[in-house]
């Protein structure tokens, strides 16, 4: 080991009491800042270079440095992201919080000829701004150098793929084993493309259903847990819920409804439409069953789902289903169970006197 390579070495050791404490407060740093932005990562993390990881860098490059402050990457930080647009929004986060060394940051993912694959990441260099730590007795907080990493989950798994088969073998990789590498480079970076596609397409369906719902457009909606979670959230059913929790004064209680899904699908929802058509022709004998069901009782809590809940119920009944419809009605909702065959029996006594019962 040479003079140079010691005297950095000695100044890494010094500042290794110092980087530690960047390390936690750009970790802190990058978190918070996901946080407020409602972003979702896969990971968030730093690490220091170890001294045989130094040593072995300084052994192929150390004539280069001049001091430890022009090895940029001895605190290393890393976000990987789910989606390749969510990079570069890491990225404009990561410009707004740290102060970037553009000479030195690169972009790996601009540096392919159209027919290579291979490294995908977008590295920065940072240093901390006096707004994020200002330390008069530790200067270095601000002037040390750190590397910022910004990748898909696709693509460090390409990464540490690459830097295991490749880097770590100390050998070099014969022709056939590189053309296979770069074979399945081009297959993460096509489904890192494809899953970006795919996410953006769901977003403007999604928006698109929305859309549709709040402006009464409910026949062009096909049914599905989106579309009935849209549907939802215009309270479709709290008309008939207040109207039910009157009968006793009651209170309602907010409860899921997206178990009623696999219900309606199996009286025959197909869209939207065909809900509120449900809702519209057998809400009053709805609330005919729910006088019978409380209007001699004491309760004063009732679940959010007693309105859906009784359209079900009176739908069934009124197409001439009967107990074993009923039953997969009460095991759909509750899980299986002796007590919905009580429930069964119990709603058709409750049932069997109502005016719709007798209609042809």
């Amino acid at each position: 080991m040479d003079l140079h390579t010691e005297f950095l070495l000695k100044e890494y050791h010094a500042a290794l009491p110092v980087m530690q404490r960047m390390k936690e407060i750009v970790v802190d740093t990058l978190k918070k800042a996901i946080e407020t932005n409602g972003m979702e990562v896969s990971l968030v993390g730093a690490r220091i270079k170890t001294e045989e990881s130094l040593k072995g860098k300084l052994q192929l490059k150390g004539n280069k440095y001049h001091s430890l402050n022009d090895i940029t990457d001895i605190l290393g930080a890393r976000i990987v992201t789910f989606y390749t647009d969510d990079v570069d929004r890491i990225a404009s986060m990561a410009e707004q919080l740290f102060i970037i060394d553009w000479a030195n940051s690169v972009d790996k993912r601009t540096l392919h000829q159209l027919d290579s694959f291979g490294y995908n990441s977008l590295h920065y260099i940072c240093s901390l701004p006096k707004n994020i730590v200002d330390d008069p007795a530790c200067p270095q907080l601000n002037t040390i150098r750190f590397e910022l990493q910004m990748r898909t989950t696709l693509q460090h798994a390409w990464a540490s793929l690459n830097h295991d088969t490749g880097y770590k073998s100390g050998v070099e990789v014969p022709p056939e084993y590189l053309r296979s590498i770069n074979r399945l480079a081009g297959m993460l970076e096509l489904a890192d493309d494809e899953f970006s596609r795919i996410r953006t397409e769901i977003n403007t369906y999604r928006h698109r259903v929305q859309a549709l719902v709040q402006n009464g457009k409910l026949d062009e909606v096909s049914l599905d847990g989106d579309t009935f979670r849209s549907y939802l959230q215009t309270k479709p059913f709290d008309s008939l819920n207040k109207k039910i929790a009157a009968i006793n004064q009651a209170e309602i209680t907010e409860v899921s409804l997206t178990p009623y899904l696999l219900v309606l699908k199996e009286l025959g929802c197909k869209t939207l439409g065909d809900v509120e058509k449900l809702r519209q022709e057998y809400s009053a004998d709805a609330y005919w069953l729910a006088r019978h069901q409380i209007g001699n009782t004491d309760l004063d809590i009732l679940a959010s789902s007693i309105g859906i809940q009784n359209l079900c119920i009176v739908c069934i009944l009124q197409r001439g289903g009967g107990k074993l419809e009923l039953k997969y009605l009460f095991d759909t909702l509750n899980g299986k169970s002796d007590q919905n065959q009580l429930l069964v029996d119990l709603t058709i006594k409750q049932a069997k006197d109502l005016p719709f019962m007798n209609r042809s």
